[in-house]
């Protein structure tokens, strides 16, 4: 019997049905077995364990708050300008006959150094003039002297004669009653009698003009003492002398060059003080002022000297690194106005002998127009409370805050009234109290109460303590 092609296709399905069922069996039991295991792990684990929450403390950096000294200071910047400036200027004209051999710009010269000397010849001979006009006129009022003696001897000597031609004219008369003398004796008598009264009258007008002769020649002696003088200031004034010690500045003449009267010749610079010009703003100069202090119903002149009497100290130091040694000045005076775009006032302060104690490299002379750092300070405000400027919280128009670690190192928010400030320091007037520990740290977010972990800023304590009492107190 034959086999057909279609009965042998439905024996190769017979066949390959079984092999797949096979190949099911075989994958099948691992995945079920992973699927309970995975169940199993599922269900037999615990729930994850939860902690209790803990609170972290933030480190913060604190400065404790101290009493301490606080002097109010106040600095400018300006240029150095000698104390006095003297310019020689001929006050007579001639020819320079001389020049001091070192008469140079720069040198430093004694007082009393004679620079220049204008040719004297011709105010020699004026003065000898002069001394002759004025001993021939002191002759003339001797020889009146003498003229005025020698009238008034002899008016003496004609007044006697005139009494006894007097009593000779009384006797004649006598004589002429009694008819003994005839009357031309007695005319003779009378005519000797005026003839005695002239010359008494003629002496007497003498001495009277004599007061008017001596009052001319007195004159003429006044004017001729005046030449005198004026004949010898002029003599003087041909010699140029430094009338205190000073550095030559500027030369305006050679030797030999003629000069007229009004010609400048020489420009000196004194060295016994320099002064300093600098401009403080008025809210700095009010701190410099006592608070304590009244200065209602002062007149303008006890104004003036408020100033002085406040105790006002100065220092002038170079900016430039490297010159660490101030120069002591003193608080002078203030200028006239308040500059109106910076609202600050001209304060002007002298340094004494500010070419003295020169340390080379360190403090050299301070002399023209060296640029300086001037520094004003008041009277020391006793026992305040400084801290960093840092430290002050608060923006425009919030009350300032200062962030305080408390004594269970939780942040406390402080408000404080603050005073003076500075440089990097403020002066708190209310609001804290010594011991407290102040926040130097930025808080952002800053939450009353929040935990804090304190650490002391012992360097930033000492620079607070050094701004406060001035870097004098470091010294």
């Amino acid at each position: 019997m034959s086999v057909t092609g279609e009965d042998e296709a439905r024996s190769d399905r017979r066949f390959k049905a079984p092999r797949s069922l096979r190949r099911a069996a075989m994958i099948l039991p691992p995945i079920l077995i992973g699927a309970l295991v995975l169940v199993w792990q599922i269900t037999g684990r615990e729930g994850p364990q939860q902690s209790s929450a803990r609170e972290t403390a933030r480190v913060v950096r604190v400065v404790e708050a101290r009493a301490t000294d606080f002097l109010p200071r106040a600095e400018g910047y300006g240029l150095v300008e000698p104390g006095r400036v003297w310019e020689a200027v001929a006050q007579v004209e001639g020819r320079i006959a001389a020049r001091h051999p070192d008469l140079d710009r720069g040198q430093i010269l004694e007082a009393g150094t004679e620079l220049l000397r204008i040719d004297p010849t011709d105010y020699e001979l004026a003065v000898a003039r002069a001394e002759a006009s004025l001993a021939r006129i002191r002759a003339q009022l001797a020889e009146l002297d003498a003229e005025q003696k020698n009238l008034e001897a002899s008016l003496e000597i004609e007044s006697r004669g005139l009494a006894l031609e007097e009593r000779e004219l009384e006797r004649q008369r006598k004589l002429l009653a009694r008819g003994t003398v005839s009357q031309t004796s007695a005319d003779e008598a009378e005519r000797n009698l005026l003839r005695q009264r002239q010359s008494v009258q003629e002496l007497e007008n003498e001495l009277r003009l004599l007061p008017s002769r001596r009052a001319d020649l007195e004159a003429s002696e006044r004017q001729s003492e005046a030449e005198l003088k004026e004949a010898r200031v002029d003599l003087e004034r041909t010699v140029i002398r430094l009338p205190f010690a000073a550095r030559i500045a500027r030369i305006d003449v050679e030797a030999t060059q003629f000069v007229r009267s009004g010609d400048r010749l020489v420009t000196a610079d004194s060295i016994d003080t320099a002064e300093v010009a600098v401009q403080i703003p008025l809210e700095r100069m009010r701190t410099l002022v006592p608070p304590d202090l009244d200065v209602t119903g002062l007149s303008a002149g006890q104004l003036s000297e408020l100033a002085r009497n406040v105790g006002f100290k100065a220092e002038v130091r170079l900016p430039q690194e490297g010159f660490d040694m101030p120069w002591t000045a003193r608080f002078d005076r203030t200028s006239d106005t308040v500059d109106p775009q910076t609202r600050s006032l001209g304060v002007i302060v002298v340094v004494d002998k500010p070419y003295g104690a020169i340390v080379p490299g360190q403090r050299p002379p301070l002399t023209k127009n060296m640029f300086v750092q001037v520094e004003i300070s008041g009277r020391p405000r006793r026992d305040k409370i400084v801290i960093p400027r840092i430290a002050l919280q608060g923006g425009a128009g919030e009350n300032p805050t200062v962030y305080l670690a408390g004594p269970d190192d939780r942040l406390i928010l402080r408000d404080v009234t603050p005073g003076p400030e500075q440089g990097d320091v403020v002066v708190i007037e209310k609001g804290l109290e010594p011991g407290e520990r102040i926040v130097v740290t930025d808080l952002v977010p800053a939450i009353e109460g929040m935990l804090l972990e304190p650490r002391l800023d012992e360097a930033l304590m000492q620079q607070v303590a050094t701004a406060a009492a001035g870097p004098g107190s470091a010294r």
